[in-house]
């Protein structure tokens, strides 16, 4: 019986051995289809990656350009809510002025003059500059015509002969226009 179990041990180990066998001779045609498999596989995961990095440097773009979008439109408010309220404070300067013309009293048109001269220093601080076109041509762009009178002789029409009320401009930008009387 051992005898019997031994022989039939061998056989199913020659039956695993030549079936081992074959399979590896399958593989020998079978591992240039599975070299051609990975490669394939292999340019696909390549393309994916560079597909996936195209994009993420797209959104990392796009993300740079909103950072900086909305960080140049913050700065625009922060500097149009300055302008706001300095452009608001523009009427006390001009009743400053007024009270300086009417004050007869040296010691009080000296508080006021003190007052009006820390005003402008505000002002110039912040970079407003007055907008002062007497005996300069109208220009729309700096200055509002409120009423017009006659030249006197030999003067130019269109030219600003006074200024009812003061303009200011910060850079390129009015923040008030200058109110004018202009020759006709």
């Amino acid at each position: 019986m051992d005898e019997k179990k031994v022989a039939a041990e061998e056989t199913v180990v020659d039956e695993e051995v030549k079936t081992e066998e074959k399979p590896a001779k399958k593989a020998k045609g079978g591992k240039k289809e599975e070299v051609e498999r990975l490669k394939a596989e292999l340019a696909a995961a390549q393309a994916e990656a560079e597909d996936c990095k195209r994009k993420w440097y797209n959104v990392a773009a796009e993300y740079e350009n909103y950072r900086r979008r909305t960080q140049n439109q913050s700065a625009q408010r922060y500097a149009e809510g300055r302008n706001d309220v300095v452009s608001a404070l523009f009427p006390v300067g001009d009743n400053l002025t007024r009270a300086v013309a009417v004050c007869s009293d040296e010691n009080t048109k000296h508080g006021i003059e003190m007052v009006l001269k820390s005003f402008k220093k505000v002002l110039e601080d912040e970079g407003i500059e007055e907008v002062d076109p007497i005996g300069q041509p109208f220009d729309p762009q700096f200055a509002e015509a409120i009423m017009a009178m006659p030249a006197a002789e030999g003067e130019e029409a269109g030219i600003v002969k006074m200024v009812h009320e003061k303009g200011y401009k910060k850079g390129d930008k009015v923040l008030r226009y200058a109110k004018v009387i202009v020759t006709q």
